[in-house]
């Protein structure tokens, strides 16, 4: 009986090993296939019909498991334009079949930490993974350029480590870094032109995040479809005005009924300094109720809402972000997480929710 049981554990032990061994091929033989669909451009081949907007981060400055800081990745025309890069961000963009070395331009919002603080790793990818040979542009409001400065100063040895251990032929130093583009702050009503090629039009137009400015919003436009990013704000009459008939619009919020809780929970663990961040932070960001009355004023086909404070790590939590949204807006509204992406066909009227990563 000892002899049969010993004899079974020992067929048992072969098979579980002969097991271990054919998974651990399946598992590098999917490994290789998912680097070859990514650095083919295969992944990225999804993205080719109409006016695509992706969530590379959903987040804010609150850790969030589901979301990295804020990032807003258009894709139009086999091209990507990214809209601020916050903490986490770029490291999304392979799971979501972006590649960073095809990223044209960098366009911020404003300067508030969050939505700046992944620049460091956007240049550095865009750099290596395209083998880039002129730096990553970045525009935004006069003042970007003491921005970019800091993060080429900071990233300046990594550059010369990077070329020297590569080589020029595979890095060209010409490439490293970032490049300012600033434009004047746009008047309430006007807007300014960051890019238009292609059938590609972006607009910035001003947005209320006092004290913090300047601040923007983005309108997007391309062949019939369209798109607003919101940026950091207030419910705003001017973006109103931009987000008219839009397709799209991606709006910050914040949850003042959450924040609540945090707030008491700071105070009755004696932080009050973080009770006193969590109270100040109402006066300069919109609700989401806030943002539906826009969006249903402004007569915008799908909201998505991102920038989401406080962090939301359970579903639960995201049907109470919403409370009270669908007795002002008509329309389909969405809680973004990362990876959350809409596609806008050409010429055409379909909204289609999806999801990457």
């Amino acid at each position: 009986m000892r002899r049969k049981l010993a004899i079974g554990a020992l067929i048992l032990l072969l098979l579980l090993a002969v097991a271990a061994a054919v998974g651990d091929r399946v598992l590098l033989r999917a490994m290789r296939a998912q680097v070859v669909s990514t650095l083919s451009g295969e992944d990225f081949a999804q993205y080719a019909d109409g006016l695509n907007v992706v969530l590379c981060g959903a987040g804010s400055p609150m850790p969030d498991p589901a979301r990295a800081g804020p990032c807003v990745a258009v894709v139009a025309g086999g091209r990507i334009v990214v809209i601020d890069v916050g903490s986490g961000a770029t490291r999304n963009f392979p799971r979501f079949g972006l590649p960073p070395g095809r990223v044209e331009a960098l366009l911020l919002t404003h300067f508030h930490s969050d939505h700046i603080d992944g620049i460091g790793e956007l240049m550095l990818q865009r750099w290596a993974g395209g083998s880039r040979d002129t730096p990553l542009p970045v525009h935004g409001p006069e003042g970007v350029e003491r921005i970019v400065e800091g993060f080429n100063t900071a990233y300046a040895p990594d550059f010369g480590y990077r070329v020297a251990h590569h080589g020029p032929g595979v890095i060209p130093p010409s490439g490293a870094g970032a490049r300012a583009v600033p434009f004047a702050m746009p008047a309430e009503g006007d807007s300014h032109v960051v890019f238009d090629d292609d059938g590609l039009r972006i607009v910035a137009f001003s947005v209320t995040h006092a004290p913090v400015a300047p601040a923007v919003g983005y309108r997007i436009d391309y062949r019939g479809r369209s798109a607003v990013i919101s940026g950091d704000t207030v419910k705003s009459d001017n973006l109103a005005r931009f987000a008219q008939g839009v397709d799209l619009l991606v709006h910050e919020a914040l949850a003042v009924h959450l924040v609540d809780v945090i707030t008491a929970g700071a105070r009755e663990a004696g932080a009050e300094n973080m009770a006193q961040i969590s109270l100040d932070i109402h006066d300069y960001h919109a609700t989401p109720v806030e943002v539906a009355e826009l969006a249903q004023a402004a007569e915008a086909k799908h909201l998505l809402y991102y920038h989401i404070v406080p962090a939301l790590p359970l579903r639960r939590l995201e049907k109470l972000f919403v409370r009270g949204v669908a007795e002002v807006y008509d329309g389909p509204a969405t809680v973004g997480r990362d990876g959350t992406w809409v596609q806008l066909p050409e010429n055409g009227a379909d909204v289609r929710l999806r999801r990457r990563g």
